[in-house]
């Protein structure tokens, strides 16, 4: 037995247990009558929704993640119209971040491939900012990146910088856990959100962290246009992006951040040029990053760290970015 399955026989047995009304026992009086018959009920999408109502005021958060867990594994048996319908009426955010977890639930094990679009259209239209954010979470970690076209970047222009955040995390993560950095199309639908976007926090977070070494050359050019961004903070997240990216765009990625570095005011964004520098060209980026050092004094020591660190020969960036914060640390 898989745990998966496993996992969902202990959910029904937990579920068939909530939802059975125990009859009281005889007692010893009675002990010729006959014993009664435990009756079971039917699990129904409001049965369901009301035992979760009613856990949801626990204190233990463990358990609200088991609630949404049994929501899920239910949601594939569950009739599907009646879950779409009551997703559909459901106002308090918290249990409309549940309903549509279950229905993207059912979409990722395809008993409805319509599911994604249902949760999709009320993440954009719903008149509730506070639901519009709870739809948006529940596709979090699952294909959805891929099922609903251009509703990342409909979602960053989104009114609510509540909702642009959570579709920000959004991308972030299912990059990271989802696609663990290596699919093409994620990457570039996080780059093409962020440069849709007039936020330049929920920007700056899809890009600071994004593993790029699999983007396409058109994501390449739109992150080269960010580098041009009014926010520093853009710039910044934009520079440590191109460090990452593939080799066959590695030379004008290069020249860009160079480029940018020559009219930079910014030490932040300095600093992230460099390390983008760096990351592209490893060792051989030393002769660079030395003609650089007499643009800026102040870069000097910066600029030093990361040639010291480059010219340990180490081939791994982590270990490159590990060495060089221990030689700034070091007395």
């Amino acid at each position: 037995m898989t745990r998966m399955s496993s996992f969902r026989m202990s959910a029904w047995g937990w579920l068939a247990f909530a939802l059975v009304p125990l009859i009281p026992l005889p007692s010893v009086a009675e002990g010729a009558a006959a014993a009664p018959v435990l009756q079971g009920e039917t699990c129904s999408v409001p049965g369901l929704m009301d035992q979760i109502r009613r856990g949801l005021a626990s204190k233990s958060p463990a358990y609200q993640r088991y609630l949404r867990a049994l929501l899920r594994e239910a949601a594939v048996t569950l009739p599907g119209a009646e879950l779409q319908a009551a997703f559909e009426r459901e106002t308090d955010p918290v249990m409309a971040e549940h309903l549509a977890a279950a229905l993207v639930a059912r979409s990722e094990r395809e008993a409805d491939r319509e599911a994604m679009q249902v949760v999709a259209k009320r993440a954009l239209e719903d008149r509730d900012p506070a639901v519009r954010s709870a739809t948006v979470r529940a596709m979090r970690r699952t294909g959805a990146l891929e099922k609903t076209g251009d509703l990342y970047e409909r979602l960053m222009r989104d009114a609510s910088p509540e909702v642009r955040m959570e579709a920000a995390t959004n991308l972030v993560e299912d990059n990271k856990f989802v696609y663990a950095g290596q699919h093409g199309p994620a990457t570039d639908t996080a780059v093409a959100a962020a440069a849709a976007s007039s936020d330049p926090k929920a920007t700056a977070k899809i890009l600071g962290t994004l593993n790029t070494e699999k983007l396409g050359a058109e994501a390449a050019g739109t992150l080269q246009g960010l580098l041009r961004s009014d926010s520093a903070e853009v710039r910044r997240s934009a520079a440590l992006a191109l460090g990452g990216v593939p080799a066959e765009q590695m030379g004008t990625a290069r020249e860009a951040l160079v480029s940018l570095y020559r009219g930079e005011r910014d030490t932040g964004v300095r600093k992230a040029l460099v390390q983008g520098i760096a990351q592209l060209g490893f060792a051989s980026a030393v002769p660079e990053l030395q003609r650089l050092k007499g643009i800026d004094p102040g870069m000097a020591p910066e600029i030093d760290a990361w040639i010291r660190a480059l010219e340990t020969g180490l081939q791994e960036w982590e270990l490159i970015l590990r060495e060089k914060q221990r030689l700034q640390q070091a007395p």
